[in-house]
């Protein structure tokens, strides 16, 4: 007996269509593939924006610590004059 590989997606589409993730099982093609399509390249775009926020926010923080390593030293000056 072969054994097919869980996946989430399988799980995902079972879980909102039992019926369309039969029709996959049975190797049916989907109808409504440019959905699909348009819903993968949204999701991608919407990762490469995440991935970008991501970025923005380690740099950002990086800043703020340049800022108060500048402002330390600074201070640190004024008090040893």
């Amino acid at each position: 007996m072969a054994s097919k590989t869980l996946t989430a997606s399988g799980v995902g589409q079972f879980a909102f269509c039992r019926r369309a993730w039969w029709y996959a099982q049975q190797g049916q093609p989907s109808l409504n593939r440019e959905q699909a399509q348009a819903g993968e390249e949204w999701h991608r775009r919407h990762g490469r924006r995440v991935l970008v926020a991501g970025c923005l926010r380690l740099g950002g923080y990086a800043c703020l610590l340049g800022a108060v390593v500048v402002a330390a030293a600074y201070l640190t000056t004024l008090v040893l004059r």
